[in-house]
């Protein structure tokens, strides 16, 4: 299995110290974190999209191209592309020259997006939410395979015999992101691309159908099997000791849910009770030590056959270093042990 963290650089307040960094600083961190990350060993390193005050990072390739000079082997990858508000071109353009600058490590997750303000930002309309997203994925498709095309759709300017330059290494590594819905699930399948599922509360058990329908629908359109890949992407919080982890990471977890659905427009509590079931070992919030995240991540393995598993660390206002330790153990600790189990 391969093991990566991700970020989507949100900036809030430390809500033991009240104070909120400055853009600047948290993307010192970001970099920080992909460094330790490729130094520690890990395999992937996931970079978010968002275009509000409050988050760090608006231009991803940007963000990957400067963490591929501070790196030597980790992939990297969008966490998510909001691939409906985006010109495909564009895309296709800033991530080939993202895997020429890092040697082949680029990907590209791509998704729909939890906030809709890259709709209006860009002059694209919300009520074709879908359409651009399944418009604006076959079309990615295409420009990934060929580096000349002709391709007419219906909501963007046709292409006559387009020269799409530069290209990639060879092409680039494309997953579609899952929060819940089937029909996305469907569409991976479908598109040939792999699955990754954001698991952020709850049962797991609950994915087991968006997987089954991913499987369905990619051999009924009869992809390469090789192409066929599941991933989990996570919350987590570690150390040494479980409840620990836990009372360390209850006031950044109540934190981040609190402003995260203030901009949303939405009320949130969470009292310790109610954190304490979600850190339960059949959920899907990965808090606690070593040995509990292994167990988790075994459980989810024998649920969805996922061969990557991804983790949000920096969430909350932490400190960098308390993410500093949640890399290093799921480095040293985590990830040696899993693969251990697997193999045998």
């Amino acid at each position: 299995m391969e093991f990566g963290i991700y970020t989507l650089a949100d900036i809030g307040p430390n809500p033991y110290t009240g104070q909120t960094i400055s853009a600047k600083e948290r993307l010192k961190e970001v970099m920080a974190a992909a460094k330790l990350a490729d130094e520690s060993g890990l395999q992937l390193f996931g970079v978010g999209e968002h275009h509000r005050l409050d988050y760090a990072v608006s231009s991803v390739p940007v963000m990957l191209s400067a963490i591929a000079q501070q790196t030597k082997n980790i992939k990297l990858t969008s966490t998510t592309t909001v691939l409906s508000t985006v010109d495909p071109v564009r895309l296709y353009e800033d991530f080939a020259t993202l895997d020429l600058l890092s040697d082949g490590r680029a990907e590209i997750i791509a998704g729909r997006g939890a906030f809709i303000e890259s709709f209006p930002l860009f002059g694209y309309n919300l009520e074709q939410y879908n359409e651009l997203f399944e418009e604006h994925l076959e079309l990615w498709q295409r420009l990934n395979k060929e580096e000349r095309l002709s391709w007419r759709g219906q909501l963007r300017a046709p292409l006559k015999n387009a020269e799409i330059s530069p290209r990639a290494t060879t092409e680039i590594p494309t997953w579609i992101g899952v929060g819940g819905t089937p029909e996305s699930a469907m569409r991976a399948g479908r598109f040939g691309t792999g699955l990754a599922l954001a698991i952020l509360g709850g049962n797991p058990q609950y994915f087991v159908p968006l997987v089954e329908a991913y499987k369905r629908e990619f051999i009924a359109a009869g992809h390469p099997k090789e192409q066929y890949k599941v991933a989990v992407t996570a919350h987590g919080y570690f150390a040494e000791d479980g409840q620990r982890a836990r009372d360390e990471f209850y006031g950044y977890y109540k934190n981040y849910w609190g402003y995260v659905n203030k901009q949303r427009g939405m009320a949130f509590r969470l009292d310790r009770e109610g954190f304490e079931k979600m850190t339960g070992p059949n959920t899907a919030l990965f808090v606690g030590s070593p040995d509990e995240v292994i167990e988790k991540i075994l459980k989810q393995h024998e649920l969805l056959g996922h061969t990557r598993f991804l983790a949000q660390l920096d969430i909350g206002g932490q400190p960098f270093e308390t993410v500093a330790h949640s890399i290093e153990l799921l480095a040293t600790k985590i990830m040696p042990k899993v693969n251990q189990y697997i193999k045998a």
